[in-house]
């Protein structure tokens, strides 16, 4: 049985780490932008809910495009390290920016707020792609993969505990009595760190796997044909965000609804007619877009991880999401949500811990069921709870959110199996691709979770100038934190139950992987 020779040093596991944190410096701030497009920016629930969507939908586009670039990117540096650090300044900028309440028109609000967060995302991606798919060529060993995996998870807990626990406090402390200034001056503190931390990450970190990329015609040839063919990933997106809006429309008549939901149902019968058409043409004759596209779609463990990736992705937004609303109107303890997030994520960097422990004794599809159950079980229990039993409700949440923060670790180390399953299927490896693919479906559910969140509270009537639409919305408020996590971790469970690459067959992928490449080195 062949071993890989790429072990990782503690020091670039740690400095690997420092990039997600620094990631989260704009990934958790993110849970706070349903909130303050409302109640500080001045928003309409229903339009901050269309502004997330569509924004999220042009992430798909730049996502993929980003993984499609990375991989085809040949410096002396590598192919993922560079973007780090070109993309740090601008990711650092539009964090500021976002935060940033501005004295404008309504309309003129609602195109600064659509242009930077389309530019915070773009600066997102061309960031955190390549970070993703760093992971992949720093080694091929799955054992190594999965501890890297384990520490980037740490980090990235870390980096949130630091934002989640801290955000509130100094918004308050450095606002002088005013909430915009407070996040604004609060933001250009994370933005200072996050620039801290991704430079080390770029220091420390080393590429090892260089696997050779097919190029056919001018970089923008490529990116002409990548673009022609990504229809077959973005049209069931567009279906469905097409559907929330709708959802999120209260004054739109119901045939409109149904309109919508007939659309989403025909967009997903359009993307099988697309993915269909791709793959059974000879691999003589497709483009390396299309070569890369069919390999994702005949991938079966990628697919039904972008499944799995959807349903985590919503149960580990939704919750945190709406924590504000909830401790701020439901409990009347807005002094507390400091604590909340100190706590449970806490809890997330326990489990990330734990997670690379337990991934060296047990199935990691075995341990993401049980996050799923165990995690939904405890959050759908705060339903339950009065608002006077704090300490109960807090018990819930923590031990729910220790069987959450196994996902995201658990999820890209699965995903990096994808990989190696599609290179050993195919003799191709798209790792930037797969990862970008599979990081967008993961970030299309984060927003389609913040979506959710402002379509019950707009469901409900609220609005934070009416008084009385918040007394009305606070039973959505508790079914957010509590009864729509549980039915979301019932679906994740369906998914990864489907899921086929376990701890076995991956051994024998590593095994004539590395017999392979040794090989075409001789």
């Amino acid at each position: 049985m062949q071993e890989s020779t790429h072990k990782l040093s503690m020091r670039e596991k740690i400095g690997y780490s420092l990039g997600d944190a620094a990631a989260n410096f704009v990934w958790r701030s993110g849970f706070f932008i349903p909130v303050f497009y409302t109640d500080t920016f001045g928003l309409a629930a229903a339009h901050a809910t269309i502004l997330i969507l569509i924004v999220r939908l042009s992430d798909g586009i730049t996502d993929i495009m980003m993984g499609s670039i990375a991989d085809r990117t040949n410096t002396k540096h590598g192919k993922f390290r560079p973007w780090i650090l070109w993309s740090t300044p601008f990711l650092g900028l539009f964090l500021a920016l976002i935060f940033t309440t501005p004295d404008l028109s309504y309309t003129g609000k609602i195109i600064y707020a659509f242009v930077i967060y389309f530019c915070l995302t773009l600066a997102y991606t061309a960031n955190n792609v390549p970070y993703g798919a760093l992971m992949g060529v720093m080694t091929d060993s799955v054992k190594e993969r999965a501890s890297l995996s384990s520490f980037r998870f740490i980090g990235a807990f870390a980096g949130g505990l630091l934002v989640m626990s801290t955000l509130p406090f100094l918004v308050e402390k450095l606002g002088d009595g005013s909430e915009a200034q407070g996040y604004q001056r609060t933001m250009i503190i994370f933005a200072l760190l996050l620039g801290v931390f991704m430079f080390i990450t770029y220091k420390t970190t080393r590429e090892r796997i260089t696997p050779p990329t097919e190029i056919n015609g001018t970089f923008w040839q490529e990116m002409k044909d990548l673009f022609s063919n990504l229809w077959v990933i973005l049209v069931p997106v567009f279906g469905i965000s097409v559907f929330i809006i709708s959802l999120a429309m209260q004054d739109w008549p119901q045939t409109y609804k149904y309109g919508a939901l007939v659309f989403m149902l025909l967009s997903f019968v359009y993307t099988v007619h697309l993915r269909n058409k791709i793959i059974s043409q000879p691999r003589d004759i497709l483009t390396n877009t299309q070569k890369d596209l069919a390999d994702l779609l005949t991938n079966q463990p990628w697919m039904i991880l972008l499944g799995v990736g959807i349903m985590f992705g919503l149960f580990t937004v939704v919750r945190p999401s709406a924590a504000s609303y909830y401790f701020k109107y439901y409990l009347e303890r807005p002094d507390l949500i400091s604590i909340y997030f100190f706590i449970t994520l806490l809890a997330s960097l326990l489990a990330a811990v734990a997670t690379g422990w337990l991934s060296n004794r047990f199935n990691k599809r075995t341990l993401m069921i049980a996050a799923f159950t165990l995690g939904s079980a405890f959050n759908g229990a705060i339903y339950f709870v009065s608002p006077q039993d704090i300490t109960a409700m807090m018990i819930l949440a923590t031990i729910g959110e220790f069987f959450a923060g196994m996902m995201p670790v658990l999820f890209f180390s699965m995903l990096g199996d994808t990989v190696d399953y599609s290179e050993w299927k195919n003799h191709r490896r798209a790792t930037g691709l797969i990862y970008s693919a599979g990081t967008f479906i993961n970030k299309t559910g984060h927003g389609f979770a913040g979506a959710m969140v402002l379509i019950v509270l707009a469901i409900y009537g609220y609005d934070a100038k009416v008084e009385s639409t918040i007394a009305a919305s606070t039973p959505g408020m508790v079914l957010l934190m509590s009864g729509i996590p549980l039915v979301i971790g019932i679906l994740g469970i369906i998914f990864t139950l489907l899921y086929t690459l376990d701890d076995k067959k991956m051994k024998i992928i590593e095994n004539d992987l590395i017999l392979r490449r040794q090989q075409n080195e001789a």
